[in-house]
């Protein structure tokens, strides 16, 4: 058998403190911020962007439908934003960025505004309350959510050791094909790559249990236990054991699945991963060492040093995604009043 030297990947910071997941927002024109009146229709508090559909003109003075996206309610909520902020009916002012085609109805959001006065952020800034501080932890429990030192997806990583059906596949990439168009969430190392909340809890002696925010998806480690087969899966079957103050957790029997590996690498059933879990920073940062094999796509296996800082504890949010939402990205923006008559 052949001896793969690991291929090690170092991660910085790409971007700015925004967290956008779904896709990256190239669509719209950073340069180009107006400011909008009208009479909200739908507020659709959902994976995997948070919208706002509002009636009212265009620059032109004709009656049309906008569409305003935000970030994922997991965010959104930390600027203080709830499934109740807005009702069909509210007449709002919005300021964001306008999209690139200007056919288009459809804007990003700096802040939106409610007749009563009440404004609320699309980010962070010095009006948006300051959020409660983390507790450490001393044994991997709590609500933990990628580090800003990691930095932000929106292509397949280069530099990567791709085979030759690695590099089509690379070649082919297109952000649509991103799963959670179809409301589809890959299994690991790409799950726990996202931008959404990650909750670690231990119910009982020997069990840690990884619950993924807005995703309906589990996994479940039984400290020194044997892995019990059981038919393939997007998760994989695991076995999980302590070397000191590191959680080793070696998983493999995954299905094929659409960007398994990374945003845009697909992984096969031959995925093989390892990943070791060790508390930094006085307990307020997790860094997760993963180690993707996949010679269906890769020449080498690859290491990714990957960071996750510590929130406050809540419950966990479940707003389902629904295909109307996960599309409106691409589909939104370009209906009128009148269509809807």
């Amino acid at each position: 058998m052949k001896k793969f030297t690991p291929f090690l990947v170092t991660v910085v910071l790409l971007t700015s403190s925004s967290v956008y997941a779904h896709h990256s927002h190239s669509n719209l024109d950073r340069d180009h911020i107006q400011q909008h009146t009208g009479v909200v229709t739908k507020y659709s508090w959902r994976m995997p962007h948070v919208f706002l559909q509002v009636e009212g003109p265009n620059p032109n003075g004709d009656p049309v439908v906008w569409s305003i996206e935000m970030m994922a309610p997991t965010s959104m909520i930390r600027l203080g934003w709830t499934k109740a902020s807005f009702v069909p009916g509210d007449r709002i002012t919005w300021e964001g960025a306008r999209d690139k085609d200007p056919d288009r109805y459809f804007t990003g959001l700096l802040w939106a505004e409610k007749s009563d006065g009440t404004r609320l952020y699309g980010r962070r800034n010095e009006h948006t309350v300051t959020p409660p501080q983390p507790v450490p932890s001393d044994d991997f429990t709590g609500l933990w959510i990628r580090d800003s030192r990691v930095g932000f997806y929106y292509a397949p990583p280069e530099g990567w050791p791709y085979n030759d059906a690695g590099k089509a596949m690379v070649a082919r990439f297109d952000e649509t094909q991103n799963p959670q168009f179809d409301c589809e969430n890959p299994g690991p190392p790409k799950s726990t790559f996202l931008p959404y909340p990650m909750q670690i809890s231990r119910p009982a002696e020997g069990t840690i249990v990884l619950d993924y925010e807005l995703r309906d998806q589990q996994r479940v480690f039984e400290l020194g236990q044997p892995v019990v087969p059981g038919p393939p899966s997007k998760v994989g079957q695991s076995r999980a054991w302590m070397e000191g103050d590191e959680l080793v957790v070696e998983t493999s029997n995954f299905i094929a699945d659409r960007w398994g590996g990374h945003t845009g690498v697909d992984s096969s059933e031959q995925k093989h991963l390892v990943e070791r879990f060790s508390l930094i920073e006085d307990g307020l940062t997790l860094q997760i060492k993963v180690t993707l094999t996949d010679p269906v796509y890769f020449t080498e296996p690859v290491v990714v040093d990957y960071y996750m800082k510590r929130l406050p504890d809540r419950e966990l949010l479940e707003p389902g995604c629904t295909l109307e939402n996960a599309r409106l990205f691409i589909e939104a923006g370009y209906e009128k009043s009148e269509d809807r008559k």
